[in-house]
């Protein structure tokens, strides 16, 4: 779907530009945005090295492992219908833990690992239970506190001070978190999901 989209918005381009008679624009245009792509790509690797390195010394201090412990009663309120040890609880714990850090390349991971694990309790496999929709709503809008990508970007594009989109985004994020919680709840009880 995102692809035809994409095409669609291509072929649009061009069609606009040949009703106008600038056809030449288009060849302008991509090769511009090709060369400004490969430009940024590589102004934001040293930034996103430093940026996950630290992250990764944090993690390895245990910085992910004690947000992991002070996660866990919040899981069990969320996610009523897991047993207590099931691994997916792990999982979805770390997945919250490195979004939370703006790890999100760590995050995806765990997060493709926690839907495996809550597939294994899922009695209707063609169908979401509504551990997988809850935990799919947290992973979309959790609370990020570190948004290192954007700040990357951010210093990539000179900003003046990348880092000051840090609390705003802590307050979307949190924000976004707080509205997928209180609407997985109240979707749970309109639907007579479990844990309502």
């Amino acid at each position: 779907m995102v692809n035809l989209i994409w095409l669609l918005m291509l072929l649009a381009g061009i069609v606009v530009a040949g009703i106008n008679g600038h056809i030449e624009i288009v060849t302008e245009a991509s090769l511009e945005a090709a060369q400004t792509a490969v430009t940024l790509a590589f102004e934001l690797i040293g930034l996103m090295a430093m940026w996950l390195g630290l992250l990764k010394i944090a993690e390895d201090a245990g910085l992910v492992a004690l947000l992991a412990r002070l996660l866990r009663p919040f899981t069990r309120y969320l996610f009523p219908e897991i047993p207590r040890d099931h691994p997916a609880i792990g999982s979805i714990i770390m997945n919250m833990s490195a979004n939370i850090l703006g790890l999100g390349n760590a995050a995806t991971p765990f997060g493709l690992k926690a839907m495996q694990e809550l597939q294994t309790l899922n009695p209707r496999p063609d169908e979401a239970t509504p551990a997988m929709c809850t935990f799919l709503g947290l992973n979309t809008g959790c609370l990020t506190l570190i948004p290192a990508t954007i700040i990357g970007i951010r210093a990539a594009a000179n900003s003046t001070d990348p880092t000051i989109i840090v609390a705003p985004t802590i307050l979307a994020t949190g924000f976004s978190m707080v509205m997928a919680v209180v609407f997985d709840r109240l979707f749970r009880r309109v639907y007579g999901g479990h844990g309502g």
